[in-house]
Parts: structure tokens; sequence; C-alpha cells
């Protein structure tokens, strides 16, 4: 009774949201399970006669008990690695995200987003976001559309309504995807084919209606999907139009309106159980205003992706990646006519291929993954066609490539993984210093082009112990680079509005490098209180130091330019996360506590990028008549957030501690609709998100709005369906 009232202590300061979603849907009984008292029993023999024992009959599994698995897996996967990962399902993101990602993005441990009124999705780990320090990807695709502004420096663009999934990585990773990262990754996996048809079937139907008030509006999307032998094909289109809504005051929030429309294909091919190919493509097209302009942006993810995975030999499990990103960012009307013309094209493409072996050295376990990643890209910028002086973005190429290693030594009741990466990347570019103002670095005046390349070696070291099969404590060691961007290095050219405030390069900024440690345990227990329950919970202490962090810095004459912080700038916290579920009940929470002493991020040479020092979330719900109805609540809070006193003399509204509860109810038929209601900011509260980036009140008015920008009540209606 002291464990089960220690583990119930635990459920209530521990359970996590970002994996409360997967528990909406009904567990499914796994495969190998028998149902007691359907024993077989023999048939009635003569005495002389031995009686034969029964013979255990074995089926393979049935579709659904395979999907099933997978869910299940999918769901565990955050409590079976001993670093800070976590997974956000579909239902969840359908549930609270489908109008905005943000809401979903933020209720997870260790994490928030950039709230702006520009479409794109910005991921903040640990207080770190922008300029590549949170990696990014579309189906594995690195994202690297950034733009100098006030804004995070860097956007993904991916409608929710396609989305299957979102798997977050917090601090350094040893394999593919993350060369470059200084804080983790986020990867959006959009829907596949699996996605669409359902198991045992050879075609299928997805499709989602969703209606908000508030001028949320209308928000679609239709799936379909067709599987004929070795060959599947799936695809999908989806539409919003939303208007700017109203805080919890009733005051419009401006240019919070967008035009969204989004599609995507995918097609399989599985001449074998060993090879596996598919193409996919994500398109997306909107149509938004931010920062004083009308924008519209276009963002192409293309890949391919090959698998082989030969039967009896475990050395052997390839994959080859290759794919493509385009984003194209036009600003077509803004207050200030120079600009005119204004626009970015950010085009980067890549590859990564890797092996993973497994095989033993005596009483040692050995699974070995080893690679190497490569993603170049290419900025074309126009500031401006009236003034091209005027604006601060430049062009430039780079590049960024890894090898890779990650090997996982397991002998009895521990893990040892050793990993390490061998960084390497490329900055090439040119631009002119004015014969005027002076150049805060000593560039001579007139023009200069940089082609500069540079490496290093990065380890992470891992030791997980597991005593039980439900607990793993573990500790790691780890080291990231960051390089500098192109914006950051090309900076230059007057501010766009005009006047006197102008911008300088920088060729000689150095790479950010994290250095830190984390300690942490995972915990997987079933049965907990009753036969069929779940309890998982996850817990982590996380320290970084950052050497040459890279912030904006005002230099002789006025002049703005990117510069490295002296000294070592050290971020900590905790993270937790957690889910119970009994079927009938579910809750789960996340709780996060971060200490930082980055030094301050100025808003219009980016932005700030503090977490609140507090983030909670609690979800709990039940599930009636036969878990068909879902009803539940969650409660989300965020402490104060500082901005910086830079900041807060510049007018920018320091972000107040707040509290909102959403309300949720679904039920599904037996014809595979589903249909579903949500409110959320339940009390209409009056509050500005934290990380927010206010808009302009006008075209006319560049200063931002004094007005609360959190969004006030507002009730969604959903209808879902898969056949």
């Amino acid at each position: 009774m002291r464990f089960h009232a220690l583990m119930t202590a635990s459920a209530v300061s521990a359970l996590a949201v970002s994996l409360a979603g997967d528990a909406f849907a009904q567990t499914m009984q796994l495969p190998g399970i028998t149902v007691e008292g359907q024993k077989a029993r023999p048939r009635r023999q003569q005495a002389a006669e031995p009686v034969a024992e029964p013979q255990a009959v074995e089926t393979a599994p049935t579709p659904e008990q395979l999907a099933a698995e997978k869910a299940a897996a999918q769901r565990d996967m955050p409590y079976q690695v001993p670093a800070g990962i976590s997974v956000v399902g579909r239902s969840e993101i359908q549930t609270f995200g489908s109008t905005n990602l943000d809401d979903v993005l933020r209720t997870i441990p260790g994490v928030s987003t950039r709230e702006s009124t520009n479409a794109g999705v910005a991921v903040n780990i640990r207080g770190f976001e922008g300029s590549g320090r949170v990696n990014m990807m579309i189906d594995g695709v690195r994202q690297n559309f950034r733009f100098t502004t006030h804004e995070a420096s860097g956007f993904t663009y991916v409608d929710p309504n396609l989305l299957a999934g979102v798997d977050i990585a917090r601090g350094a990773v040893a394999t593919a995807g993350g060369a470059g990262a200084l804080a983790g990754t986020a990867n959006f996996r959009t829907l596949d084919v699996d996605d669409i048809i359902k198991p045992g079937q050879n075609t299928g139907v997805l499709t989602t209606a969703t209606w908000g008030s508030n001028n949320i509006g209308w928000s679609e999307m239709a799936a379909a999907g067709v599987r004929s032998g070795s060959v599947g094909f799936a695809g999908a289109i989806s539409r919003h139009d939303q208007g700017n809504f109203e805080n919890g005051d009733g005051k419009p929030v401006p240019f919070t309106e967008e035009t969204l429309t989004s599609g995507l294909f995918k097609l399989e091919f599985r001449p074998s159980s060993e090879h596996f190919l598919k193409f996919g493509g994500v398109l997306y097209h909107n149509d938004f205003p931010a920062n004083g302009y009308n924008m519209h942006v276009q963002s192409n993810t293309f890949t391919m992706n090959y698998a082989y995975r030969p039967v009896g030999n475990p050395l052997v499990d390839f994959r080859f990646n290759v794919y493509k990103n385009d984003v194209t960012n036009i600003w077509r009307r803004d207050q200030f006519s120079s600009a005119d013309g204004r626009n970015i094209d950010v085009e980067g493409m890549g590859f990564d291929v890797a092996n993973t072996s497994r095989f033993n050295v005596g009483a040692i376990k050995v699974k070995t993954e080893y690679g190497y990643e490569y993603f170049g890209t290419e900025f074309d910028v126009i500031n401006s066609t009236a003034n091209p002086n005027q604006g601060v973005n430049p062009s430039g190429d780079s590049s960024i490539s890894a090898l890779f290693s990650q090997t996982t030594f397991t002998y009895g009741l521990a893990d040892l993984i050793v990993g390490g990466r061998y960084d390497m990347f490329t900055l090439k570019g040119s631009g002119a210093v004015s014969t005027t103002d002076p150049n805060p670095v000593n560039l001579p005046p007139g023009p200069y082009h940089v082609d500069r390349d540079d490496a290093r070696f990065n380890p992470k070291v891992t030791l997980a112990l597991n005593p039980w099969n439900w607990l793993q404590p573990y500790a790691t060691y780890s080291e990231a680079m960051r390089m500098p961007t192109v914006n950051e290095t090309f900076a230059g050219g007057q501010h766009p509005g005009g006047g006197a405030q102008g911008f300088a390069p920088n060729p000689f900024l150095e790479p950010e490098i994290s250095k830190g440690w984390e300690f942490g345990f995972n915990v997987k227990r079933d049965g907990l209180w009753v036969p069929q329950d779940l309890f998982r919970f996850k817990a982590a202490y996380y320290v970084m130091d950052v050497e040459n962090y890279i912030t904006a810095c005002f230099g002789a004459g006025g002049a703005t330019f990117f510069c490295n912080n002296p000294g070592i700038s050290k971020v900590q916290g905790v993270e937790l996360q957690g889910m119970y579920d009994a079927r009938y009940v579910f809750a789960g929470l996340s709780y996060t506590y971060t200490h930082s002493n980055l030094p301050e991020q100025i808003n219009g040479f980016g932005a700030t990028s503090y977490l609140p020092d507090h983030q909670f979330a609690l979800t709990a719900g039940m599930r009636f008549l036969q878990q068909r109805l879902t009803a539940g609540a969650r409660v989300t809070y965020a402490s104060d957030a500082k901005i910086g006193a830079t900041n807060v003399a510049n007018g920018y509204i320091p972000t107040d501690a707040y509290t909102l509860l959403d309300l949720f109810s679904s039920y599904k038929f037996d014809n595979g609709i589903e249909l579903g209601a949500t409110v959320t900011n339940v009390f209409d509260l009056a509050y500005t998100p934290a990380l927010m980036t206010g808009p302009t009140c006008s075209f006319s008015n560049p200063t931002p709005c004094d007005v609360e920008l959190g969004r006030g009540r507002t009730f969604l209606l959903t209808a879902k369906a898969q056949f």
C-alpha cells in the first residue's frame, strides 16, 4: 500500500497532457491475450486410451490487433527511451489544435512556441528558438525558412488538419536530424496511407469538418486512399478561412485572419517484405497579415524514402531518404511603400543514409546505428524593388552535414549508449559595407565576400539502468553545435520603414556550443490499481552551459548587428510528464520549470525567447456508454514571463501569469462517424500568451497594439468520419 500511495502522489504531480490525447482512444486488446473461461475441454475417451492434452492453436494477429500494437508502442515509446521524448497523437491535435497548433505544443513539458499573427509554427525548447536552435521538420525534412524581424527568426508552415502526429526530442540528438540542433528537434508527421485506410481494408476515406465561433468559421479536410497488392496511394486536401478573433474583453485582435489551402499525396511500393519505397509531397498555401504586411506563403515539401530489411540478417536495417523543401514568402502590401516587391525564397535539398546492426559480443547485446546526413539551403532575397538597401534580410548559401553514430551496449540490467556526431557546416555570401557608416566589427568599406566552413565533434553518452521492469533511471552527458545562419552573418541595409537605423554584417561569428547533463527516470507500469489500467511517468532535470550565444548588439553609430556574447550562459530546468488510463477514466499532466540566464534577445532583431518559470497542464476525463462517449476538461497555467529590460523600454507588453480552462467531449458511432465539441477559454479570460509577438494596430501604425492578445471564449464543433 505504501508503494501505491507513492505512485498515487507521483500521478497527481506528474501526469502529462502531451500524451493524454492518445489516451482518448479506446485501448484495444493486444494479440496473444486469451479470454478467461474459454479453454477447450478434451472429448471423453475410453479409459485404456491416453488422454491427449489440448493443443493451443496459434493464429496470426488480425490487422486490427497489429494496429493496436502499433498504437500502444507509439504511446509507450517516450517512457522506454532514456531521453527527453514526447509524442503528440492525431486525436489530441484534432481536439485542441485544429485551429491553433500552438495550443497543443505548449502543453508538452519543456516546449513552447512563438505566438504570432504569422501563420507559421516556431517551436521553442527549453528557452531556445529560432535560427535553427530547434530543428523543425515535416516528415523528416528540415525547414530552414528564416527572416529577421520582430519574430522568432524561423517558421514551419504546416496545416494541423493534415497531421498524424508530432514527435519532440529535447536536448542533443545523436542520430539523423540532430545536425546543428542546439536544443532538440520537432518532427511534424503528416498523414500516410496507413492513417487513411483502416487495417484489413484496401480503400479508405478520412474526413473532418470543424466549425468554430469567434470568427474561426469552417475548416474542412478530405482524404482518400487505395491499396492494390504491393502499391498504395493516398491524397488529401484541406481548407480553412478565418477572420479576426476577439479577446476576452470582446475587443478584436487585428490581423489574426488567414486563408489556408493545403494538400498532400503519398505513394508506397512494397515489392516484398524486405523492401519499402515511398514518395510524398506536402503542399501549403496561405494568405495572412503579419508584422504590418499582407503576406503570401507557399511551402512545398517533397520526400523519397527507401528501406531495406533483409529477413534473417540482423546486421542490415538500411534507410535512405532524399528530400526537398521550397518556401516562398511574398509581401504583397504594407505601410512602407519602400518595401514594395519584397520577397524571400528559401530552397533546401538534402538526404540522409543510415544502417542499424544488431549482434552479440558474449553476454553483451549490441545495437549500433551509423550514417551521414546533409542539407543545403539557398536564400534568395529581394528586400525592396524600390529601395533595395531598405531591409535587413540577405541572400546567401549554407549547408550542414554530419557523420553520426549511436551504439547501445546492453549487459544485464544496464544500457550504455555511446553516441557521437561530427558536425560540419559551410557558409557563403557577399555584401557591401557603407563608406560612411562605421562597421562595428571593423570590416573595411566596400564589398566583401565570405566562404567559410567549420566542424566539431559532439559526443553524447547515456547510462540507463533497469533494476525492475517498471523503472529506468538514466544519466546523460551531451554536446551540440549550432552554426551561424545566413541571416545573422550577412545582416545589413537600413530599416524597411526608413529612418537612420542601420544594420551591419558580422562574418566573424562563432558557432554556439552547448554542453550539458540530464538526469531522469521512466516509469511504465500496468495494472497499478485495476487489472487493465496503465500508468506512465517520466521526469528529468537538465542543465545546459552555452558558449558564444548569439544575440543582437549595438555598435558605434547605432548600427545593430549579431554578436557572440562572452562567457557561458546557463539554462536549467525540470520536466515532468505522464499519463494514467483505466479506460473509464483517464488523466494526464505535464509540468515544466525553467531557469535561464541567457542574454536578452532584442525584439525587432529577432524576439525574446524566455519561457515562463512555471508551465503546467492537466487533462482529465471519463468515458461512458462502453467508452463511446468521452467528456473531460483541460487546465493550463503559465507564470509570468520576462521579456528583458530592453524590450520593456521599447513598449512591448510583458506577459502576466494566466490560467485557462477548456472543455471537450466526443461520441463515436459504429459506422465510423465521430462527433465532438470543445469550448476553449471557458471563463473568457483576457490574457496575452507568453512568447507573444503582438500585431500592429493598423497598416499605418507599426507600433504594437495595446490589447490583450489571447483568443476569447470559442466554441468548436467537429464531425469526423473514417470508412
